[in-house]
């Protein structure tokens, strides 16, 4: 058997680059070494047979504003995928019961934080209002080949038009940390709060470099397109993109583990699985973490470089995924919070920080961060009528626990009694702000970040985003200092996934970016 190119990994990224590939007349294979297609984009009756729950991924702002989802989603719709909404994409519920909640609605969120605090609203409108501004130079670096020179004709045309101070004034700001942002711009701690959290969706803390700039960007897009998911599930759209894949010539198979990238003088020549099936190809796109690449898949090739990079680079805090079937829609002690698609439970900057800064010294958070998704208010057809699903992520989870913060697990690693006593936490926190919780609670279903890279052996330690996330390993230093476009000596290798550029999220960056490189 022989393919034009072959794609290791059917997560977003794979998807993307296959299906732009396949599009163009390519022979393209996506081997999958899991029995399910998808990597991330997984859903499953999780908790009780007619309950449908996405297991990881659920939101899919980034593809659906993003170039993959602009030039794929004419193609997709046609094959079953639908996205699902809400007006109110995001609100906060602080621990005494107040609460904060954003529209798409620009003006009513301005009245609203004014009316919290005076000023904040219009900071609010000027934050957004300069991201959109800068919106074809930002999202170029956010998204685009850096090494290019597209870019370098796009940097030299914004000094042309700032003056070279005044690009390195704009660099600068960029680089400010999220908690100077929100501290210095706005007053009312439930403005704060609202936006905290996010960072920790783009792997980032409070205090992290550039995750003000971040925190703008998540409510510039979250403001402007809301927060959807995909009808019947996160896995609907990976049966879109099978079904345009073989459409167009394109094969997709699971159960298919690479064992070895197979090169000749530097230059792939195919891959063999770990069956022995060798597949001879003139390119392979591998949607792997670094540490998969190098040291298994080109095991015996000759790259000091890379093998010492790979030593050096850091994986983030771990994710926790909590999943509930309930008797009825949960009523919200708050008012305002039924049709808010992600609510974030925290009391504000200090508390996010305080539950990363745990996660990321090995504790399990005292009060961790939650993210609660109602998907059954966005999308009926996930449950049975009349009943409910939430959807809790914990992006502040240790990846290796030494310790428990609050004192309480006595748990030293991610086994089943330590992954539940710390689901019961969580329960804990959210039961407190819904009524009658126990009455309405059927199943639930927790994964830790042992669970989670069972499931996908790219989440390693549970690290949903391919690595940290921090400046020196991001843009051009994504995933090695010496990176270029995912190439590297390798001629006809292209690396992708969360671990390249542009990083982690739905978008499909770095599978559309290579796929267009190779002529798609």
């Amino acid at each position: 058997m022989a393919a034009d190119h072959v794609i290791i990994g059917s997560g977003i990224n794979g998807l993307v680059a296959a299906s732009l590939l396949a599009l163009k007349g390519r022979r393209v294979l996506v081997l999958e070494r899991e029995a399910t297609l998808g990597g991330c984009l997984r859903s499953e009756e999780a908790t009780l047979p007619g309950f449908t729950h996405d297991v990881m991924a659920a939101t899919f702002v980034l593809f659906m504003t993003g170039p993959a989802g602009a030039e794929l989603g004419p193609h997709l719709a046609r094959h079953g995928f639908e996205y699902c909404h809400t007006k109110h994409p995001t609100g906060v519920l602080r621990p005494d019961g107040s609460a904060l909640v954003l529209t798409m609605d620009q003006a009513q969120n301005v009245a609203a934080f004014n009316a919290l605090a005076a000023g904040d609203g219009d900071q609010h409108a000027r934050d957004v209002g300069q991201i959109a501004a800068d919106a074809p130079f930002l999202f170029a670096l956010l998204g685009g080949n850096l090494w290019s020179w597209q870019t370098a004709k796009l940097l030299f045309g914004q000094m042309r038009r700032r003056g070279l101070r005044g690009l390195a004034a704009w660099m600068g700001s960029a680089l400010a940390p999220a908690r100077g942002w929100l501290e210095a711009n706005y007053q009312s701690p439930l403005v704060q709060a609202l936006w905290a959290p996010w960072v920790l969706h783009t792997g980032l803390t409070p205090e992290s470099t550039y995750s003000a700039q971040m925190g703008k960007v998540i409510a510039f897009a979250l403001e402007a397109a809301g927060a959807p998911i995909a009808k019947g599930g996160a896995a609907s759209i990976v049966g879109a993109f099978k079904a345009l894949i073989e459409e167009n010539g394109g094969s997709l198979r699971t159960g298919a583990d690479v064992e070895r990238i197979l090169t000749q003088g530097n230059k792939v020549t195919g891959v063999r699985l770990a069956d022995g099936e060798e597949i001879a190809c003139g390119s392979v796109l591998a949607s792997v973490a670094p540490g998969q690449l190098f040291d298994r898949l080109l095991e015996g090739t000759d790259l000091p470089r890379d093998r010492t990079a790979v030593r050096q680079f850091r994986h983030g805090r771990g994710d926790f995924q909590l999943h509930y079937a309930l008797d009825a829609p949960p009523k919200w002690r708050t008012d305002g919070l039924d049709d808010v698609a992600l609510i974030h439970l925290t009391d504000g900057i200090d508390a996010v920080s305080k539950s990363a800064n745990e996660a990321e010294r090995g504790m399990l958070p005292e009060t961790p961060t939650i993210c609660v998704g109602q998907p059954h208010r966005l999308d009926p057809s996930r449950c049975p009528d009349g009943k409910a699903i939430l959807w809790l992520q914990i992006p502040d989870a240790p990846r290796v626990i030494k310790g428990d913060a609050a004192g309480k697990i006595k748990g030293r690693e991610w086994d089943d009694a330590t992954r539940e006593a710390f689901a019961d936490r969580l329960e804990a926190i959210l039961s407190h702000h819904i009524e009658n919780f126990d009455a309405i609670k059927l199943a639930r279903r927790a994964y830790s970040p042992r669970d989670l890279e069972a499931m996908n052996m790219n989440l390693v330690g549970g690290d949903p985003y391919g690595g940290h996330c921090g400046i020196d390993q991001f843009f051009i230093w994504r995933p090695f200092a010496h990176s270029t476009n995912g190439t590297g000596p390798v001629r006809g290798l292209v690396h992708i996934g969360a671990s390249t550029h542009p990083g982690p999220g739905l978008g499909g960056g770095s599978g559309f970016n290579a796929a267009k490189r190779l002529g798609a």
